[in-house]
């Protein structure tokens, strides 16, 4: 839909300049389409009748009618729009023609991954995230900042921008000195609970851990330093260096495993063996806006909007936390990026205020035009973890907090980065662990990947080329819930413009969900493999474009860089991993099952089969049955079919009990009476092998018999008959 947009966008304006000339140019009035709230009252709105009331001293349904009359004399909107009506005190909808929804699936089909990507815009931009002390391990509320600004990062990139990663490390200051002494504590034989043991001090285990190891002389390697242990209990300079080191490893593993990465690691104390700090104080010492009160210098903050004044230096000499801030930006901006983001929790609100000031009485000494609201903040707050029903606490000094690595080994690193970025920053948010494992339409992640799963089932028992639906007559396209889904299809594009504009990673998942839910409607309403060829070829295109935005929209919130499927490769191997490269079934002589247990797949009444691995759509459409049984494991699963298994991928914990009476390799799957060979019934596997099967209810959907609660969805073919 964005050739469709970029069509009735000047149109609409060069309706606009013919009816009211001068508010059109003065900007009283714009150009703009927006989506109705109410699917039925039309594809777009706009509200521009009514914006011009006021200027052309009219009524507004009399300016709307003269609007309306003037943009069905348009070319674009007599190409591409089916009805134009007014309502209410002047509003005007439009009703988009099929056409003009079908066409957004040949943009999907053409651009490919490059659908809604923005070429470059020759400006840079830097994202600083995470930024975390390095005084302990990172905990989940590092890992929703983590998640913030990786997707951020993808959204400002796709929309052109170049993008600069930037983690800031607090390598100064209190809390450092607070880790070296908790740390040569510990290193003593003192621990918490002793007498001696101060309540500011960081009691973590991983604390003990840093002390045994500089006892025995180890070495650590961060990602700009190595340092060796002295072995000296009472070194605490050579402590604080080597806690500090050990702790960034430590950081560094944690995002590894997230697959987060970044271009640059600033140092607190760069800015102040640099000089910087220092530099900082004296331009807003000459600048005229500090003065000098009970022994510590001010800055006189309120005259930028502050709510009072702020100290910048205390009496015993060392500087607020805010000072380093404005120095640090200072940097930023000499550095060339004249635009920031900045993510942080909510506790950083109060700073926000003071750091502005000071950047613009400094700006005003050193002449550097940074405007007011520099730098762009996004602010999130914490996290609740919740696991079996019961919360887990997070305190960093208690050391009984949750870390981001505990969080990816009770999940994974993508539910993890799906689950943080479901809400908006500022909204306080519950992360359920059983929730992020559970295989049902609750858990968003199990719902965005199954229709993605479900898409690359339909492609897969087609067996065509995908490559060539870009082509195909997509007239057929022409009922209600296919132009529901293609209409979502073609806010694509504007979802990740506007999502970049106001740093709303969160509206990615939004999007993700919503696209998720129309595709599930669509699939239950209308069957996609028919008899109809060109009917067939039309919905097939249609899935296939869904199946790479849901793609592509996974890719933008960051999770698994590594590279996903295209058109031609619905494997599931990329960003949405739901499943293994197929294995097929074909009639012949050979019957024996390929995963090794020795069984034949005639003892289930299909006749003999043989497996056959092939990549999809490379399948020949006469010798190639339909999918019966397949396996959705946790890591990559494997296709089954009849009963019969193939090799997982994944080794061992990946096998399927199978609906054979015999073991499959992994324990012994058992009868559940005749209900496990009953044709045309579904069996849910509690998910181990060695567990009773339990039988559900026969349920048809669209082409499969996919189940939502279903482990192991598949479909049994009636006796003789392949589906």
């Amino acid at each position: 839909m964005l050739a469709v947009n970029n069509e009735l966008l000047p149109a609409l304006a060069a309706a606009l300049a013919e009816l009211a000339p001068e508010p059109f140019a003065n900007g009283t009035v714009r150009a703009v389409l927006e989506s109705p709230k109410v699917a039925a009252h039309g594809d777009f709105a706009t509200t521009a009748a009514m914006q011009l009331a006021k200027p052309l001293q009219r009524n507004p349904r009399d300016v709307a009618q003269a609007l309306r009359e003037l943009l069905l004399a348009q070319p674009a909107f007599v190409r591409w729009v089916e009805a134009v009506e007014i309502a209410g005190p002047g509003f005007i909808n439009i009703r988009l023609s099929a056409a003009a929804k079908q066409n957004t699936v040949r943009e999907v089909l053409q651009a490919g991954a490059a659908f809604g990507v923005r070429p470059s815009n020759g400006k840079r931009v830097l994202v600083e995230f995470v930024s975390a002390n390095p005084t302990g391990p990172l905990h989940v509320g590092h890992g929703r900042q983590a998640a913030l600004g990786d997707a951020l990062c993808n959204l400002l990139a796709s929309q052109g921008w170049d993008v600069y990663r930037e983690f800031y490390y607090n390598d100064a200051g209190v809390q450092i000195n607070t880790l070296a002494t908790s740390t040569q504590l510990r290193a003593t034989g003192c621990k918490p609970g002793d007498a001696a043991w101060p309540e500011a001090s960081y009691a973590g285990d991983y604390i003990q851990d840093i002390a045994d190891d500089f006892l025995a002389g180890k070495t650590v390697s961060a990602d700009d330093r190595s340092f060796t242990a002295s072995g000296d209990a009472k070194d605490l300079d050579g402590m604080r260096e080597f806690a500090v080191a050990y702790l960034r490893r430590e950081q560094d593993l944690d995002l590894q495993a997230f697959g987060v990465r970044f271009d640059n690691y600033y140092l607190e104390s760069s800015l102040y063996t640099s000089g910087r700090v220092d530099a900082a104080v004296q331009a807003l010492q000459a600048s005229g806006t500090t003065f000098e009160k009970d022994g510590a210098l001010w800055l006189r903050s309120t005259d930028y909007g502050d709510d009072k004044d702020r100290v910048m230096r205390k009496s015993d000499g060392s500087y607020t936390y805010f000072v380093p801030d404005v120095a640090y930006h200072l940097a930023k901006w000499e550095r060339g990026f004249t635009k920031v983001v900045n993510i942080q929790g909510t506790d950083h609100h109060g700073t926000i205020a003071r750091v502005r000031a000071g950047l613009q009485a400094a700006s005003q000494n050193l002449g550097l035009g940074i405007p007011t609201g520099y730098p762009d903040y996004v602010l999130h707050t914490m996290v609740r973890v919740v696991r079996g029903g019961q919360e887990v606490k997070i305190s960093k000094r208690a050391g009984s907090y949750v870390t981001l690595r505990d969080l990816i080994e009770w999940t994974s690193a993508d539910a993890v980065r799906f689950f943080l970025l479901s809400r908006k920053p500022d909204t306080e948010y519950t992360f359920d662990v059983d929730l992020a494992v559970a295989k049902n339409n609750d858990n968003p992640v199990y719902y965005v990947q199954y229709a993605h799963a479900r898409i690359c089932s339909v492609l897969a028992a087609w067996g065509g080329d995908a490559a060539t639906l870009a082509q195909v007559d997509l007239s057929p396209l022409n009922t209600a819930p296919a132009q529901a889904l293609m209409l979502l299809l073609g806010k694509y594009p504007d979802m990740l413009t506007a999502a970049a504009a106001d740093c709303a990673a969160h509206d990615v998942t939004f999007y993700l969900r919503e696209l998720a839910g129309q595709y599930h409607s669509y699939y239950d309403s209308e069957r996609v493999l028919v008899d109809d060829q060109p009917t067939r070829l039309a919905r097939l295109a249609l899935i296939a474009a869904t199946a790479q935005v849901l793609h592509a929209r996974w890719d933008r919130f960051g999770a698994d860089h590594r590279p996903g499927p295209g058109l031609g490769d619905f494997t599931g191997r990329g960003r949405l991993r739901h499943q293994s490269p197929p294995a097929v079934y074909e009639q012949g002589a050979d019957a024996q099952c390929r995963s090794g247990c020795g069984g034949s797949s005639e003892e289930q009444g299909l006749g003999p089969q043989r497996l056959v691995a092939r990549p999809y759509g490379q399948q020949t459409g006469a010798r190639r049955s339909a999918t019966v049984h397949r396996n959705r494991h946790r890591a990559r699963g494997s296709l089954h079919r009849a009963g019969a298994q193939a090799r997982s991928e994944s080794g061992p914990q990946s096998r399927c009990p199978g609906r054979r009476p015999a073991g499959c390799g992994q324990g012994q799957a058992r009868r559940s009476g005749d209900a496990i060979f009953c044709p045309g019934w579904r069996l849910s596997h509690a998910g181990r092998c060695g567990e009773p099967p339990r039988q559900a209810a026969p349920q048809r959907r669209g082409d499969q018999d996919f189940g939502a609660r279903a482990v192991w969805p598949y479909r049994v073919p009636r006796a003789g008959r392949a589906l």
